[in-house]
């Protein structure tokens, strides 16, 4: 598949300020490369604070990057000039987790979806109207709607005017921020739908952040999964699901809810909480909290390596430890 989006050795520190003097920087991302091909989606999971949202600004060019470089279509986001940014912002646009807090309550959501039109000039003032109701349309809303404000909606309708509102400027290149996690399950199934039928028809290609595994899932190609904003495991969605290699990967698996009793997996509880990524570990970042760690996983951070066609895995144990989620005595609990 054909790169739209590439992210070369990202890192973003963010510099720590204390009452006295400054703390050490927080590494947020660290050393991040992944692809986002024409009309793919690629999942990026983790938990909290693992660094997805920075890396979906960062490749948006919403955030500069500490170290490292985004290539949008061959153009090297921060090397280019203010009016080939402005062009490039065009083709690449955010879905944002809350609906209702990135629209503005005082205008009408038709007036803020044709602000992409506006800014970037797609089309004469006097068409815009039209183009915000066939854009309205295509989010399963109708005409009417564009005349209302956002406190007039439901979650779901607010979300589809957020998705509708990302749609104005033609992107190629799409970030959805946890786009479903503040709606009901019945109504994420819906926004979901639309997301995959807007990707299917327009040939979107979408970077989809999200802690929850089963949404990935069904939406996304390839999945990227995070801990204290280094890759662990990477590779086709139903090979990671199926069959995953990294640790970290096995115990989020194990904690994922089913109703299959076939599928159902033993828990693995995690000891601690993740380290502050002001202070990593050394070596490998997960080793504090694994529960399979070795003397040698304090050594140097484990490189990403293909154990399979298109599955990498950050693990120096991935081998010995196989596709099976089976954790040490002393670890798991029942489902």
């Amino acid at each position: 598949m054909t790169p739209l989006v590439v992210a070369e050795n990202l890192s973003k520190h963010f510099p720590a300020r204390r009452m006295f003097g400054r703390g050490r920087p927080v590494q947020a991302v660290s050393g991040v490369s992944l692809t986002v091909g024409r009309g793919e989606a690629v999942g990026l999971v983790g938990e909290s604070g693992s660094g997805k949202s920075t890396i979906g600004r960062l490749m948006l060019g919403l955030l500069e990057p500490s170290a490292g470089r985004v290539v949008i279509d061959g153009t090297d986001l921060g090397a280019t000039d203010a009016d080939s940014l402005r062009r490039l912002r065009r083709r690449m646009q955010l879905v944002f987790q809350d609906p209702y807090s990135s629209l503005d309550p005082r205008r009408t959501v038709g007036a803020q979806i044709a602000d992409g039109l506006a800014i970037h000039r797609i089309v004469p003032s006097g068409e815009r109207r039209a183009r915000v109701e066939a854009l309205l349309a295509r989010v399963g809303m109708t005409p009417a709607h564009a005349d209302r404000y956002p406190h007039e909606f439901s979650g779901g309708q607010r979300q589809r005017v957020g998705i509708a509102r990302a749609l104005a400027t033609g992107p190629e290149f799409l970030v959805a921020d946890e786009p479903v996690s503040a709606l009901d399950v019945s109504v994420q199934a819906q926004v979901l739908a639309l997301l995959a039928d807007l990707r299917r028809r327009l040939g979107l290609a979408m970077l989809f952040i999200s802690h929850d595994l089963p949404v990935v899932r069904s939406i996304c190609d390839r999945t990227v999964v995070l801990y204290l904003g280094r890759i662990m495991e990477e590779g086709p969605a139903g090979e990671v699901f199926e069959r995953p290699r990294h640790p970290y990967t096995k115990a989020l698996l194990s904690a994922s809810p089913t109703l299959d009793p076939a599928r159902r997996r033993r828990r693995i509880l995690l000891p601690g909480d993740p380290p502050s990524p002001a202070d990593p570990p050394s070596g490998c970042v997960f080793r504090t909290r694994c529960p399979w760690v070795a003397p040698v996983c304090a050594g140097a951070a484990p490189p990403l390596r293909e154990l399979a066609a298109g599955h990498f895995v950050a693990c120096v144990r991935a081998d010995a430890l196989g596709p099976v989620p089976d954790a040490p005595n002393g670890s798991v609990s029942q489902q």
